[in-house]
């Protein structure tokens, strides 16, 4: 039982620990705290807003990869990870005392979290669509929101509840603010124009108009005295509050300006933007407001920037990317301090996976045109495969394993004969798009394969002709499977559902429906009585195949799951992640029993929930120890932690 051998083994490491002499601080901590241990893997996708901890301590970042992060600002080591948000995330913000963090997403919802536990306090639901921007009242106690349904919101932060609407935009929300008072609010709106509010009433007091394109970003000064705006029309426009008149016009960006702030002592003006010109080129500027003129440019994002901060004291910049990074600056120099790591820069993408007929190896396939082969009873990485042009999107041995079929992005299925020598045998041609999974008949004589065409086509091994053609969804096949008995197929499609087929008809039996978004991957257990499917929605399904009734949902993954397994004895599975993650999981409870993580220097890591793992020479480089709000590396807690004994028991379902 692994849970009294993981009591006995922390019972035996603590008496080592105190007679052996392992470091006091961490000792300390183990004493009073539960340790998290988690890898490192930054955003996957666009981070667009960034904001400072009012102690200038920690920042948020907030991605379209649907989720929140809370980073230390002086180690650049990622803390936690807020997940809840079912669709990109377009805002963040720290409460004024820090306790609490504010996202808006294109779910159309805003919701608050507690900083110290990661935990989903409120979700706040009232747009009827998305939410571009939120902001936190001075004192805390109140949440306004602005979203493309042309609408500001202001929300009781303690019940959750709307207290009043703001309306008069003609076009999308796309930035939001408070005074320094508290007393007004600030918009920017596609419309091109700036308003002010009174938050008493919810009446408009003034509009600013200048801005020849949509407005994107909107600030206060710290006086309250004027209002900033930055534009897709390339400026940056400085208004007085009092009489809405525009004061002066900042011109240098070649891009859209797509977020501006003031300074803390409200003497300069912080602008990000996007590039048209060129990919390397100065997209944030720091301006004199009195003057107008360009002081600093920071050069290093590629492409543009979606979000700029100051830090509390203005002494560092913060700025969040279109290609997943987030970059801290010293404002008196210009220079960058430190680029906190993504997953795209550190992390191989898993495509896809497929376990070896007697469950021992794992291939997994990867964006970057390689394939890892696993051993799956030790975690370790045996071998990397390299020499692919194009994305391989698909991969199947046979049931006797002596042959594998490659599907790829160029549309073509290709059978190669694995021993003695690796050589191609034949080709598959008939699919008129990418083909995006394919799967051998338990008896190894049949194929099939399911492409972005929307179509699932059945071939002969040995003759290589097409037999049939299923068709019944209505967008892109992501992934087939044959059932154990090889009667029935499974597919799975960007329409949101699985289907189950007779093979030899071709007629469609069931549609299995549940998931939110596109099903990237199916498999049947190995029994035939049951389904498996992986999705866009991060999470995985297992149906019932008699009834079509979901039986069990698999929560986990910070990124669509790629690719699901079943392993031959039926009681475990195995799931691919863009996340970066291969997982397995236990059936009957629908927890996570261990995760294998590939980077790309060549490193890996193999982690269990309760942070024991094994790893190669460097590889535990990549792990972090959160305690609390607190980030720390691996070498303190090394004794404790790297236990490649514990993690073989949990492998083994000990």
């Amino acid at each position: 039982m692994i849970g009294k051998n993981i009591l006995l083994s922390l019972i035996c490491l603590w008496i080592l620990f105190i007679t052996n002499g392992t470091p006091l601080f961490a000792e300390k901590i183990l004493a009073e705290e539960k340790p998290e241990v988690f890898v490192q893997l930054g955003h996957t996708n666009l981070v667009f807003s960034v904001a400072f901890s009012p102690d200038g301590k920690y920042f948020l970042s907030g991605s379209w990869d649907k989720t929140i992060k809370l980073w230390d600002v002086s180690t650049g080591r990622e803390i936690r990870t807020f997940i809840g948000h079912t669709e990109a995330v377009n805002s963040v913000a720290f409460s004024p005392d820090g306790r609490y963090v504010l996202s808006g997403s294109w779910d159309k919802t805003i919701k608050l979290w507690d900083v110290s536990t990661g935990r989903e306090i409120r979700t706040f639901i009232g747009h009827t669509e998305a939410v571009n921007s939120v902001a936190f009242s001075p004192d805390g106690r109140y949440v306004l929101s602005g979203g493309g349904d042309g609408i500001l919101k202001l929300w009781d932060v303690s019940t959750g509840k709307e207290i009043r609407t703001f309306e008069g935009h003609t076009g999308a929300v796309t930035s939001v603010a408070f005074s320094p008072n508290g007393k007004y609010v600030l918009s920017g709106s596609s419309d091109k124009t700036v308003k002010l509010w009174d938050i008493s009433t919810g009446k408009e007091i003034r509009t600013f108009k200048g801005h020849t394109s949509t407005v994107r970003s909107v600030a206060f000064s710290p006086d309250g005295k004027y209002a900033l705006s930055g534009s897709c029309d390339e400026t940056i426009k400085l208004w007085d509050v009092s009489t809405g008149k525009e004061i002066r016009t900042f011109e240098g960006h070649t891009g859209a300006v797509t977020s501006v702030a003031f300074s803390p002592n409200g003497k300069y003006i912080l602008s990000g933007g996007l590039n048209k010109e060129k990919l390397l080129e100065e997209n944030i500027k720091l301006w004199d407001v009195s003057t107008g003129k360009e002081i600093q440019t920071f050069e290093g994002h590629v492409i543009g920037v979606l979000s700029v901060a100051f830090s509390p004291d203005g002494k560092y910049i913060l700025s969040g990317g279109s290609v997943f990074t987030i970059k801290l600056w010293d404002v008196s120099t210009g220079k960058e301090i430190r680029t906190f790591e993504s997953h795209t820069d550190m992390v191989e993408f898993v495509t896809f996976i497929s376990l070896f007929p007697n469950g021992k190896y794992v291939l997994s396939g990867s964006w970057n045109k390689t394939i890892n082969f696993w051993n799956v009873s030790t975690g370790e990485k045996i071998r990397t495969f390299i020499g692919h042009t194009e994305a391989v999107k698909s991969v199947a041995f046979s049931p006797d394993g002596e042959f594998i079929v490659f599907g790829g992005s160029d549309g073509i299925i290709d059978l190669w004969k694995i021993k003695p020598n690796r050589r191609m045998i034949r080709i598959f041609l008939g699919h008129t798009d990418s083909i995006n999974s394919v799967a051998f008949s338990p008896n190894g004589k049949y194929i099939l394969s399911g492409s972005s065409d929307k179509t699932i086509k059945l071939w002969n091994v040995s003759t290589g002709k097409e037999i049939r053609t299923f068709i019944g969804h209505t967008e892109a096949v992501r992934s087939v499977a044959f059932s154990p008995d090889g009667k029935y197929a499974l597919s799975g499609s960007d329409d949101k559902t699985i289907k189950l087929w007779d093979i030899s008809t071709g007629k469609e039996i069931r549609t299995f429906k549940g998931h939110t978004s596109t099903v990237r991957s199916v498999a049947f257990s190995p029994d035939g009585k049951y389904a498996l499917s992986g999705s866009d929605d991060k999470t995985i399904k297992l149906w019932d195949i008699s009834t079509g009734k979901e039986i069990r949902t698999f929560k986990g993954h910070m990124d669509i799951v790629t690719s699901v397994a079943f392993f031959p004895n039926g009681k475990y599975i195995l799931s691919g992640s863009n996340d970066g993650t291969l997982r397995i999981w236990s059936v009957s409870t629908g927890k996570e029993i261990a995760q294998f993580i590939s980077f790309t220097d060549g490193e890996w890591v193999v982690i269990t929930p309760e942070g024991y793992f094994d790893s190669s020479p460097y590889g535990e480089y990549h792990l972090n120890v959160c305690v609390g709000n607190n980030v720390y590396d691996m070498e303190n807690f090394r004794d404790f932690f790297y236990r490649p004994d514990l993690v073989k028991h949990s492998l083994a379902g000990e």
